[in-house]
């Protein structure tokens, strides 16, 4: 199709998105970025956040990404993520239970754990964003 790009989402469970697209936003580590058809070459950082599929100016896909890399070149778009899930399928007390208690063990963390407990805390943050203030909708 013209004006595509075929969008690849891999998280390490499996293929989870493999479909041509008109446009997708991605969390990139320095910031949110859209892809389309004909994009310059770039690898970026993902951050824990969403990703939106685009059909025409409607937001048909919301996947949200814990981080992760992403490759866009000639041939489509690459996401390797950390690991994936659809929105919908979130479940937002759930989230909220973790995040609580990831925060609860970050103040006891030590030295060594600091940096893996503070990626649960951020990873705990943006999917509460994800759910509760939509971007792109």
């Amino acid at each position: 199709m013209a004006g595509t790009l075929k969008l690849e989402l891999v998280s390490p469970e499996r293929l989870f998105f493999s479909e041509e697209v008109e446009m997708a936003v991605l969390p990139g580590g320095e910031g949110d970025f859209g892809v389309m058809g004909g994009h310059s070459p770039v690898i970026s950082t993902l951050r824990p956040g969403t990703i939106a599929i685009f059909d025409g100016s409607s937001v048909t896909v919301r996947v949200f990404v814990a981080g992760g890399f992403a490759e866009v070149n000639s041939g489509g778009c690459t996401v390797l993520a950390e690991a994936a899930e659809n929105i919908e399928d979130i479940d937002r007390l759930a989230v909220a239970q973790a995040l609580d208690k990831a925060r609860e063990d970050l103040r006891n963390a030590s030295e060594e754990e600091y940096k893996g407990v503070a990626q649960l805390v951020a990873i705990g943050e943006a999917k509460l964003a994800a759910i509760d203030s939509p971007a792109y909708d």
